[in-house]
């Protein structure tokens, strides 16, 4: 399996299908348009860093409901959360997409703005592999991030949504979200990573991508 990172919150996970989610255009962010094919497009919100499917190539099958759904033999459900931390009154809703692939589980939370509530994180399950927004600004910050960290506990937690070079979005960058976090826990992964369900550690590890 490889997940592959389009800068902001674009991933490209492979596995005999490809599913990337929140697609941006790159040129409206100031980063490199992802050049990517899929057969799942998940938007978590209707934002225009978020929501740019006509740039994945192929003929994708896009979700961008609540509840449960099946698209080319995957199992997706979407739990509602929202934008910002009053209910959506700021920046509206916002979709968290769970879904599994080779047994491990997946959840992108999209631009999450708010702690989860005990609801939620039940509904969400348990997570192999987490990818949460950590710039702050439009989203949870990095201390908000950890707390959701903690309460998920994850196999692996990918931060998103950060500042990198050229990004035209105020948003923090990674450094805030990594200081404190055991150093042996950190894995410097570059663009992409290959791996399987055994790489899957007891204790949190934290991967993270650059450009």
């Amino acid at each position: 399996m490889k997940i592959i990172w389009h800068g902001h919150s674009c991933f490209e996970i492979r596995d005999g299908i490809t599913v990337v989610t929140d697609p941006h255009d790159g040129k409206s962010i100031g980063i490199k348009p992802p050049v990517v094919k899929a057969d799942v497009v998940l938007v978590s919100h209707d934002h225009f860093d978020h929501n740019c499917v006509r740039i994945v190539k192929g003929d994708p099958k896009v979700v961008t409901s609540c509840g449960e759904t099946v698209v080319c033999g995957l199992n997706v459900r979407g739990i509602p959360t929202f934008h910002d931390n009053e209910e959506g009154s700021k920046r509206g809703k916002n979709t968290i997409f769970c879904f599994e692939m080779d047994g491990i589980r997946f959840c992108h939370c999209g631009d999450l703005g708010h702690l989860l509530t005990e609801k939620q994180a039940e509904a969400i399950g348990p997570v192999d592999i987490l990818f949460i927004p950590v710039g702050g600004v439009f989203t949870i910050d990095s201390q908000d991030a950890k707390r959701v960290i903690e309460l998920l506990k994850p196999s692996v937690a990918i931060p998103m949504h950060y500042h990198v070079g050229g990004l035209s979005i105020s948003v923090a960058g990674i450094d805030p979200f990594l200081d404190g976090l055991p150093e042996e826990d950190i894995l410097g992964v570059g663009n992409e990573i290959d791996f399987n369900k055994e790489d899957m550690s007891p204790k949190t590890e934290y991967w993270v991508f650059s450009p």
